[in-house]
């Protein structure tokens, strides 16, 4: 049996887009979104909703826009909002021209959904003249008719075979700003369509399985459907669709992308499950530590164990360490090497001391590479 090869992940080439100011696809980074589940009318809800999911490190946040008065909001939260914000759009392409007008960055609709010819060229042209992308997304709960006639159920050609044609409809308008999603909430569904799609075309890819679950469940088989194509190099852009706070979504997202080394942002803390071998509480000393410092962007990595059968292996890999000991004391390790010990009742307030010291260097490095 052959090996696979040791962190081997070579992305796809695509063509690049531009959700406002993030670029999508090419050479840029993986983004992370989440939606709001407000009501876009709302305009306060609405913005604390994407001013938390920004805070938590969202690249791009999509709001629902299914009438007059959300499209109309829609204008004052592209002005307030901190990252690019997508107008989701179903069936009605006034709502989608007014999105634009409104200062969408990016319109998801179907424009085989739109209507007729006249309305479609009227929804590209708005994106045109708005500098505004589009994001084709297929679902496998809402295929057209015809297709499932012709292959009875949703299936991976069917997802793939309406990507392609709504995709269409754009190119023949001469409008290729555009990604695209094939979604289901079965993983196996959405990992063959996506495999399907990645072949079909050269766009980038807005990856997820869709109406995953809540927190637990959703994040787990988000992990698999999403891991398996982020392993193989398919997807651009990602969401994680939770039944939960949008916040937690982009969590989950860099997470994901974290834990195979495709975006670094954020403390990324190896702890133990703990055993009786412990030396102190590791599951409540990790808890409170990720939360105390989830406000934290630099990319560090903690290692948290109880004990020294691992502990000093994975402090070696760590920028900062905390290997459990006797006597209630226990050793730091900084930069992978020990460097001084530390009593119990300290473990978490030096931990977390450690770590923001160093995210200050970090941050401090930055700006004096970028006088």
């Amino acid at each position: 049996m052959s090996i696979r090869p040791y962190r081997d992940i070579e992305r796809r080439k695509t063509r690049q887009i531009m959700v406002g100011d993030v670029a999508v696809g090419g050479d840029a980074p993986i983004s992370v979104q989440t939606m709001t589940n407000t009501l876009t009318s709302d305009v306060a809800a609405t913005m604390d909703q994407i001013n938390a999911a920004a805070k938590a490190g969202a690249d791009i946040v999509r709001v629902s826009c299914p009438d007059e008065d959300s499209t109309a909001a829609l204008a004052e939260i592209t002005k307030q909002s901190p990252v690019p914000i997508v107008a989701d759009i179903h069936f009605h392409y006034k709502r989608a021209i007014e999105a634009a007008q409104s200062g969408a960055a990016c319109l998801r609709i179907n424009p085989g959904n739109i209507g007729s010819a006249d309305r479609v060229r009227e929804v590209v042209k708005a994106a045109r003249d708005h500098n505004c992308s589009i994001r084709i997304g297929v679902n496998a709960g809402s295929l057209e008719r015809d297709l499932l006639e012709k292959y009875g159920e949703p299936c991976p050609e069917a997802l793939v075979e309406s990507a392609l044609n709504h995709a269409k409809i754009l190119q023949d308008h001469d409008f290729h700003e555009f990604k695209i999603s094939v979604k289901a909430s079965d993983v196996f569904l959405a990992v063959a369509a996506y495999y399907g799609l990645a072949d079909a075309i050269d766009c980038p890819l807005h990856i997820g399985i869709t109406e995953a679950g809540g927190l637990r469940t959703g994040t787990v088989k988000s992990s698999i459907g999403l891991g398996n194509l982020l392993w193989a190099g398919i997807g651009d852009t990602i969401r994680v669709s939770l039944s939960a706070d949008p916040a937690e979504e982009v969590r989950v997202g860099f997470e994901m992308l974290k834990s195979l080394g495709l975006r670094h942002r954020g403390v990324s803390v190896i702890s133990c499950p703990s055993c009786a071998r412990q030396q102190f509480d590791v599951i409540d000393t990790v808890r409170i530590i990720e939360e105390k410092l989830d406000h934290i962007d630099e990319p560090i990595t903690v290692s948290i164990i109880g004990c020294v059968v691992n502990g000093p292996g994975e402090a070696r890999e760590t920028d900062i360490g905390l290997t459990g000991g006797g006597k209630d004391t226990h050793q730091i390790y900084l930069s992978g090497m020990a460097d001084h010990r530390l009593k119990n009742g300290d473990i978490v307030s030096h931990v977390v001391d450690l770590v923001e010291e160093r995210a200050a260097a970090i941050k401090a490095a930055k700006k004096a590479e970028n006088a």
